[in-house]
């Protein structure tokens, strides 16, 4: 896990003393909140519908137990006693008082943590896989590079004010996690026929209100390379990107506009005069980074475990293992997923106390270190298969062991208009119902794989374009509507869901949702067709019906 050295201190403590000021001069009034606005946004400060929202930078996802207890402390004593962990895999506090942002600033530089860049026309926050360093499949630990990325990234002085945010994620395994397709950049960390280590480089995904999966620039970029040829494309984008309109000021519509080929070329020409002496990265600098993400110790364990298989029989660890565990490249252990999609629970939200848990779990289990994933749910990465039992025990009591990773419950939702002021409608709301709907585990295992993810307004914070079933929620004439799209996925097949009819009210989603299902249910060739196999082998048709309300059964006379 990074640490950050005297530079990183000294940077964020100087940029705390200045957003203090810059505080105190608006609760005077020397500061008019249009002035302010672009101050705070620069130090992840939102104005939301009902109060201000604090969103916490979390790099790559990976935090450690006293960080997460640092959370956990701030959201007692700042905000209301909770969290929202965040689809970026950042944190957002939703009730923060103006006047006490530079003193959790402060309790988070106390922690090596900050905000910077977590809003604002700049490179946001890195994501990666949440199994980084866990999986077998991995060519390379992505985090590594993320990092590079973030400290080149922070505060750079030509790409502070770009026309529009920017995201770039990056995976190293054979299987993408991290969603890199729908990424302004993505990176897939490759190996060569030489066997040397790059990046196969995607420009131009994103979701909103244009959704457009990443287009292929480089097939293979030596590792060397990284930071000249992403300043190439960022100097490419900060020159011609739009900046008349905010909704085509994305850099996926810049790419769409000139055609890949001749964006390639512009960022080919721009690459060839860049002074990369300038911009290269030391490889002494690129080891040291790398060092803080060497693995833990492992012990020398049997692939089994005689705890983990006694506990097994009981039927309800045994669907927690089933669904929450992820395969471990060091025998004897797994990486667990805690789920904070609870049945009937705002997807995504922890308490201070299940922060509090986690924390003491992972510096008991987990080597202490947690992941955020991009599905709003947290990952325990290095857990011996015979502490499992313990570690579920601990789960179930603290509310946080259900056991729907990657099932219909395990739904991800963006706060909508219950806290945003550019939602046209709600989220949670719906997200909470449709839980209830699939609440029995032997239904939810019946069903098997499928990602739901709900937005509340066309900016599609909730992702609902790449979701096997995706939600929109618009205003139709001052009254909510839902639009639903059927075969989005954000991984290896990235794909875009198609509407599946027209919109519907609010009051009629769970129960189309749950027919949705009901109809995959008839169609599937056995169980180990999935949804999204279904709707690309059978297509949208059969599923039309499902949108209509359906006649309540009447009592015979």
């Amino acid at each position: 896990m990074y640490r950050y050295d005297e530079f990183d201190e000294r940077l964020v403590r100087e940029r705390i003393a200045q957003f203090r000021e810059m505080v105190r001069r608006r609760i005077d009034g020397s500061l008019t909140e249009e002035e302010f606005t672009l101050l705070r946004q620069m130090n992840g400060l939102y104005l939301q519908l009902h109060a201000y929202m604090l969103r916490v930078a979390i790099p790559y996802g990976t935090l450690s137990g006293r960080q997460m207890r640092q959370l956990a402390l701030i959201a007692d004593r700042y905000d209301r006693g909770y969290g929202h962990f965040t689809t970026r895999q950042n944190i957002q506090y939703n009730w923060p008082r103006l006047r006490d942002v530079p003193d959790m600033l402060e309790l988070l530089a106390d922690v090596e943590m900050q905000c910077i860049q977590t809003s604002g026309n700049c490179i946001r926050n890195v994501t990666a896989d949440h199994f980084a360093g866990v999986a077998a499949d991995e060519i390379e630990d992505p985090r590594p590079t993320a990092e590079l990325i973030r400290q080149w990234s922070t505060l750079h002085p030509e790409f502070s004010f770009l026309p529009r945010k920017f995201k770039i994620a990056v995976t190293g395994s054979a299987v993408d996690r991290a969603a890199v397709a729908v990424h302004d950049i993505g990176l897939r960390i490759v190996a060569d026929a030489k066997g040397r280590i790059g990046y196969r480089v995607t420009v131009g995904g994103g979701l909103g209100r244009t959704p457009m999966i990443g287009k292929p620039v480089r097939e293979f970029l030596p590792r060397e390379e990284l930071l000249p040829y992403l300043e190439a494309i960022l100097r490419v984008y900060n020159l011609e990107g739009r900046r008349d309109n905010k909704y085509k000021a994305r850099v996926k519509i810049l790419v769409h506009e000139l055609g890949t080929e001749a964006f390639v070329a512009r960022v080919e020409e721009e690459y060839a005069r860049i002074d990369r002496g300038a911009v290269e990265v030391d490889a002494a600098e690129v080891a040291r980074i790398a060092a803080y993400f060497a693995p833990p110790a492992f012990e020398a364990l049997p692939a089994r475990s005689e705890a983990f298989e006694k506990a097994a029989r009981d039927p309800d660890f045994a669907r927690f293992a089933r669904t929450n565990l992820f395969p471990h490249k060091a025998p004897g252990y797994t990486a667990l997923t805690v789920s904070l999609k609870p049945i009937g629970a705002p997807p995504g939200d922890a308490t201070s106390d299940q922060m509090r848990v986690l924390a003491d779990l992972a510096e008991r289990f987990s080597a202490d270190e947690l992941r955020v994933t991009h599905v709003q749910n947290i990952v325990l990465p290095h857990v011996r298969l015979d502490d499992v039992p313990e570690v579920w025990a601990a789960l179930v009591e603290a509310g946080l062991a259900t056991a729907n990773s990657g099932l219909v419950t395990d739904i991800i939702s963006c706060p909508g208009m219950d806290y945003c002021k550019l939602a046209t409608a709600r989220s949670i709301p719906i997200a909470q119902e449709i839980s209830r709907r699939f609440a029995d585990p032997e239904r939810e295992r019946a069903i098997g794989p499928l990602g739901i993810k709900i937005s509340g307004c066309i900016n599609a914070c909730g992702h609902h374009h790449v979701g096997a079933i995706g939600i929109l929620g618009l205003d139709k004439a001052g009254v909510e509507n839902y639009q639903i799209t059927l075969g989005g996925e954000p991984g290896d097949l990235a794909s875009l869901g198609e509407r599946l009819g027209p919109g519907i009210d609010a009051d009629e989603v769970p129960a189309a949702i749950e027919r949705i299902v009901d109809v995959y249910l008839a169609l599937r060739t056995d169980e180990a067709e999935t949804f999204i196999d279904t709707v690309r082998r059978v297509g949208l048709d059969p599923f039309k019906p499902a949108l209509q309300p359906q006649e309540p059964v009447r009592a015979a006379a």
